[in-house]
């Protein structure tokens, strides 16, 4: 079974946002898997799908990001996922505009939604996918984080959620274990 996670705000306010990346490579994921997500649950919008026959699970939260535990804890506990099998697609300040980092665990790393994450499952051991956001030169993170992207800075997030959701599928489809994604995707 696979929970792939993608975390954001709700709300046409936040559409297309720096902090809203998760949402936006989440919808990539489910347009790769032809996925809907039109079933709401556990202060989520979720749509499944089967691979292989196993589930896959797409979650965006509904909750704001600094409490999107409340939403994937009850999921994974309800569906009985394990850490391992969950995959949470999140945005990085710290990284270049882009840039792709796969990891099997670790620390939030400030990250609010990460944090509540962690504190609702428990355990810091689910998969993560880092996008990019690039840290703010002049400007106040929280005021960086909810702007959309400039127009020359959306064709490489378009072509790194991509890139996100080809691993990520590759993951679904039990082509490649998270590890080995993070060899071949990390750079």
């Amino acid at each position: 079974m696979r929970m792939i996670v993608g975390l954001g705000n709700p709300g046409a306010k936040y559409e297309h946002t720096k902090h809203n990346v998760g949402f936006d490579t989440l919808a990539h994921v489910a347009k790769v898997l032809n996925v809907e997500l039109t079933k709401s649950e556990f202060n989520a919008l979720t749509g499944t799908t089967k691979i292989n026959g196993e589930k896959i699970l797409l979650v965006k939260p509904l909750t704001f990001m600094n409490d999107s535990g409340r939403a994937v804890g009850p999921l994974a506990s309800y569906y009985q996922f394990a850490p391992e099998e969950i995959a949470v697609i999140q945005d990085d300040l710290d990284m270049p505009l882009g840039k792709l980092r796969l990891r099997t665990h670790g620390a939030s790393g400030g990250h609010n939604g990460i944090k509540s994450i962690i504190s609702a499952l428990g355990t810091e051991k689910f998969n993560r996918v880092k996008i990019g956001i690039q840290h703010p030169q002049r400007a106040k993170v929280v005021d960086w984080v909810l702007t959309p992207f400039s127009k020359d800075d959306r064709p490489v997030m378009e072509q790194s959620m991509d890139r996100a959701a080809a691993a990520l599928q590759e993951w679904a489809e039990e082509k490649a274990d998270f590890e080995a994604l993070m060899n071949q995707y990390n750079g």
